[in-house]
């Protein structure tokens, strides 16, 4: 297979989408239910550091650069008709999944919690604070996991159909 830009970005694109899905994958498996078991005031903390320390330029281009790279991706190879429609679900289940599930209901709930003064809250302040938090912000992850998942597995199959 001859290296050129369409295979560049298909690898760029499985890269990325396969570590969106091992991050997405380590905080649904291991991170969250092993803060969880923290005490509301701690849980609360380890999660403001955590959303704190994430957002970074690195962290950045891994997690969202697939939304575009993937669209990219389904483009360049839209002659292979099975590779193409393998690519583009993969893309429109990233976008919607981890683009605007990420956006729209994630992000939210890290401003609030990032709003929130911690230390200032009584012990029935940081119950509801996390009560608010926690439950929809792990839906909203489970299903960025399951998409992450999907996408990366579309890809990977999308890959066996090329010619």
């Amino acid at each position: 297979m001859e290296i050129n830009y369409k295979i560049i970005v298909l690898i760029l694109s499985i890269l990325f989408t396969g570590l969106t899905a091992g991050l997405c994958f380590t905080w649904f498996n291991a991170v969250t239910p092993g803060i969880g078991r923290l005490d509301n005031l701690s849980f609360l903390k380890a999660f403001q550091a955590m959303n704190r320390a994430i957002i970074n330029s690195q962290f950045m281009i891994i997690f969202m650069g697939p939304t575009i790279l993937l669209f990219v991706n389904a483009v360049l190879f839209r002659t292979n008709n099975t590779t193409f429609w393998l690519f583009l679900i993969a893309a429109i289940i990233f976008f919607i999944g981890i683009g605007l599930l990420t956006v729209f209901g994630n992000v939210p709930l890290n401003e609030m919690l990032d709003n929130s003064n911690l230390e200032s809250l009584s012990k029935l302040e940081l119950q509801t604070l996390r009560n608010k938090f926690e439950n929809p912000w792990n839906r909203w992850h489970t299903l960025r996991t399951a998409s992450s998942i999907t996408s990366f597995s579309l890809l990977i199959v999308g890959t066996l159909y090329l010619k």
